[in-house]
C-alpha cells in the first residue's frame, strides 16, 4: 500500500465529463490498495475568465483581491470532484488550502510555501478518505489568514510539497500529454516522449519554455528528493518518471525559501582560449567547434558576447593537459575566420590565459530569484576577486577568476552562502558540460527506471523561449564591483536575469579598462530595465544602454553531454545549415543555449531537434 498524491491540471478537469473522468481514476487507485491526496486546478479556462471579470472591473486589480477572486475557481472544482467520487462510493472531502494547512509568506500573488500543517490532512487521510485539495492557493502566516496564490503553476507545486511534507512514495502529475516529452509538440510533432529525466535536466527544460512541470515544483522534487511521474490524463501509459538523488535531510520548515545555493565549487585547472573579431555570420561558431571536435578538444565553458560591429568574441575554456592542443586549433583556424566583406580588417586574433580558475555555485533554490547572481558578484568583489568570465544556467552560476584568487573566493561564497564545514565544495572537472553533482545517487523512487547511464544520448532535450529581451551595456569599468552593482539594482527591482554574458574584447578609456556585457530578461521586463539602467549609467559610469526584444533563445539539455566533445559543433552545425546566426553562447554542464532573432526561433528549434535525432515514430497532438 502506497500514499500518492495525484495533480490533474486544468484541461484534465475542464468539464463535468472530465472531471467524472478523473473521479474514476481515482477510485480505480485506491481500490488497488492506495491511499490518496488529489490536487486540481481550476476547470479549463475559469483562471483566464476570472482575470477578465477583474480587468472589467479594474485596469490595474488590488492584488489582495485578485488573490481572492483567483482561487475561487479551484474550490469549484474540488467540490465537484468530491461529488463525484461520492457517487461512486468512495469516501472524499475537499479542502482549500487554508484548509489543508498551506502557510505562505505574505505576498499576493506569488507566494512561496513555508510550511505545510499534516495533523488534519493525515486524519482524514487515516480515516479512509481521498483529501482533494485547491492547487495554487495557501493562507499566509501573519496572523492575518489572508488568502494568497502561488503563481503561475501553483498547483505542480503545491502537489509535489504536499508530497515532501506527507513523505508520500510518490507524486503523480497528470497533464494533456503522454509524459515529458524531446520538445514542445506543438512545435514538432514527432517529439519523443521520454521513460526518465533527471530532476538536474527536467530543471533546464523547465525553466527555457518547457511547460509541463513548473520549475518550483521540480525544485521541490529534487530538494526533497520526491519521486515524481508525469502522465497522460487521457490514458493508462506509464509516462516519464522524473528522478532525483537521496535528499540531504533537509528541514520542511521554510520549504520553498530554504537557502538558494547546496555547494560551492571550483576548479583550478583551466585556461581559456579567445578568439577577437570572429565574423558575426552563420557558420562561425560551427567552423571553429567542428575543428575543435575533429581534434577531440573537449570544451567547457562557451561563450560568445554580444556583436560589435560586424564582428563578435568567442571564447571557452579547457583543461590545462590539452591547452596547447586547443590554442593551436584557434590559430590555425583564425585566419580562416577574417572577415570576407572587409578583406582588409584585422583577422580573428587568439588570446590565450593560463593560470585561471572557475568558481561556480549550484543549487535548485536559484531559480526565479533574481538576488541569487547579484549576492555571488558583491561577494566577489567584497572579497577583492575580479571576474574574468560569467555563465549561468538555471542551477549554476559560474565564474572564471585568476587562479591565486580561486581560495579567497572559495571561501568568501562559503560564507556568504552558508555552506558549513562538510559541505566545503567539490573541485571540478573539464569537459563540455563538466559533470553533475546532484543526480548520479541511487534512485529513491518506485520507478522501474534506474539513473540515467552513461550511455544515454547526449541531448534529452531541446527547449525555446520566445519570450525574453536582450540588454547590452556599453563599456563597463572592468574592476571588481561592477556586476555586483549592475545585478544588485536588478534584483532590487525584481528583475530575474537569465543568461549572462560578459566580452573579451577589453578597452581602456580614459585610463580605465572597459567591456561589454550582455544579459537577457523576462520580454515584459525589458523596457523598465532599460530605463532604470539608463537613468544610473553616467552615475556608475556605463555608456549606451541598448534593448532587443526580437531574439529567442534555442537550448539542448542532456547529462549525457558530458565528456562528448562535439555535441556543441554538432548544434552550431545544424544552425549554420539553415543559415540561423549566433548572436550570443552561453554554456553549463548539462546545457548550451544560443540567441538567435525571434523570427527563426521555431526554425532553429526544429533544425536542432531533427541534428540530434530526437524525432520518434509517433506524431502526438495536444488537446484543445
Amino acid at each position: 500500500m502506497a500514499l500518492i498524491v495525484q495533480k490533474y491540471g486544468g484541461t484534465s478537469v475542464g468539464s463535468v465529463e472530465r472531471i467524472q473522468a478523473v473521479a474514476q481514476r481515482v477510485y480505480k487507485t485506491v481500490k488497488a490498495g492506495n491511499s490518496l491526496v488529489v490536487v486540481v486546478s481550476a476547470m479549463g479556462k475559469t483562471t483566464d475568465g476570472l482575470v477578465k471579470l477583474a480587468n472589467e472591473i479594474s485596469l490595474n486589480p488590488n492584488r489582495r483581491e485578485m488573490d481572492m477572486l483567483l482561487s475561487t475557481g479551484e474550490q469549484v472544482t474540488i467540490a465537484l470532484l468530491s461529488m463525484a467520487l461520492q457517487e461512486l462510493g468512495q469516501p472524499a472531502i475537499s479542502m482549500t488550502g487554508a484548509q489543508v494547512g498551506i502557510v505562505t509568506e505574505a505576498e499576493y500573488s506569488r507566494a512561496r510555501i513555508l510550511h505545510i500543517e499534516t495533523t488534519r490532512i493525515s486524519r482524514h487521510i487515516n480515516a479512509g478518505k481521498v483529501v482533494v485539495v485547491a492547487g495554487f492557493q495557501g493562507i499566509s502566516s501573519a496572523g492575518e489568514m489572508e488568502i494568497t496564490t502561488l503563481g503561475r503553476g501553483g498547483s505542480d507545486t503545491s502537489a509535489v510539497a504536499i508530497a515532501a511534507a506527507l513523505r508520500a512514495n510518490f507524486c503523480e502529475i497528470y497533464t494533456d500529454v503522454p509524459g515529458i516529452l524531446t520538445t514542445d509538440p506543438r512545435l514538432v510533432a514527432e517529439a519523443q516522449l521520454m521513460d526518465a529525466i533527471t530532476c538536474n535536466e527536467m530543471l533546464e527544460l523547465a525553466s527555457l519554455g518547457a511547460k509541463v512541470l513548473h520549475p518550483r515544483a521540480v525544485e521541490i522534487a529534487r530538494n526533497y528528493g520526491v519521486p515524481l511521474v508525469v502522465r497522460s490524463s487521457w490514458t493508462d501509459a506509464p509516462g516519464t518518471w522524473v528522478t532525483s538523488a537521496k535528499p540531504q535531510g533537509r528541514s520542511l520548515i521554510n520549504l520553498e525559501i530554504a537557502r538558494p545555493v547546496d555547494n560551492v565549487e571550483f576548479d583550478t585547472d583551466q585556461a581559456k582560449v579567445a578568439l577577437l573579431r570572429v565574423p558575426d555570420k552563420p557558420g562561425v561558431a560551427a567552423r571553429l567547434f567542428g575543428e575543435i571536435s575533429r581534434q577531440k578538444v573537449d570544451v567547457d565553458l562557451i561563450i560568445q558576447s554580444v556583436h560589435e560591429g560586424n564582428s563578435n568574441d568567442i571564447a571557452f575554456t579547457v583543461t590545462t593537459p590539452i591547452l596547447k592542443r586547443a590554442e593551436a586549433v584557434a590559430a590555425a583556424i583564425a585566419p580562416a575566420l577574417r572577415n570576407q566583406s572587409n578583406p582588409k580588417s584585422d583577422e580573428a586574433e587568439v588570446m590565450v590565459e593560463h593560470n585561471i580558475a572557475k568558481v561556480s555555485i549550484a543549487g535548485a533554490g536559484m531559480i526565479g530569484r533574481p538576488g541569487v547572481a547579484a549576492k555571488m558578484f558583491a561577494t566577489l568583489a567584497e572579497a577583492g576577486v575580479n571576474i574574468q568570465m560569467i555563465s549561468t544556467s538555471e542551477v549554476k552560476v559560474s565564474c572564471v577568476v585568476d587562479a591565486a584568487e580561486c581560495d579567497r573566493a572559495v571561501s568568501a561564497l562559503r560564507s556568504a552562502f552558508e555552506i558549513e564545514a562538510g559541505e566545503e565544495g567539490t573541485r571540478g572537472q573539464g569537459g563540455q558540460g563538466g559533470r553533475i553533482i546532484e543526480d548520479n545517487s541511487p534512485l529513491s523512487s518506485p520507478s522501474p527506471f534506474s539513473p540515467l547511464s552513461s550511455s544515454s544520448p547526449p541531448v534529452r532535450g531541446v527547449a525555446l523561449d520566445l519570450n525574453q529581451a536582450r540588454l547590452a551595456i556599453r563599456q563597463l569599468p572592468d574592476r571588481p564591483g561592477m556586476a555586483a552593482k549592475l545585478f544588485g539594482l536588478l534584483a532590487k527591482h525584481n528583475i530575474s536575469v537569465d543568461m549572462i554574458i560578459q566580452s573579451q574584447r577589453c578597452r581602456v578609456i580614459d585610463g580605465v579598462p572597459r567591456r561589454d556585457i550582455a544579459f537577457t530578461v523576462s520580454r515584459i521586463d525589458g523596457e523598465s530595465a532599460k530605463e532604470m539602467l539608463t537613468q544610473v549609467a553616467a552615475e556608475l559610469g556605463w555608456g549606451e544602454v541598448v534593448l532587443d526584444s526580437a531574439i529567442a533563445k534555442v537550448s539542448i539539455v542532456g547529462a549525457g553531454m558530458v565528456g562528448q566533445p562535439g555535441v556543441a559543433a554538432k548544434m552550431f552545425e545544424a544552425l549554420a545549415e539553415h543559415q540561423i546566426n549566433i548572436q550570443m553562447i552561453a554554456t553549463s554542464e548539462i546545457k548550451i543555449s544560443c540567441v538567435v532573432a525571434q523570427e527563426q526561433g521555431v526554425k532553429a528549434l526544429q533544425a536542432i531537434h531533427a541534428a540530434f535525432e530526437l524525432a520518434g515514430s509517433e506524431k502526438f497532438v495536444v488537446p484543445a
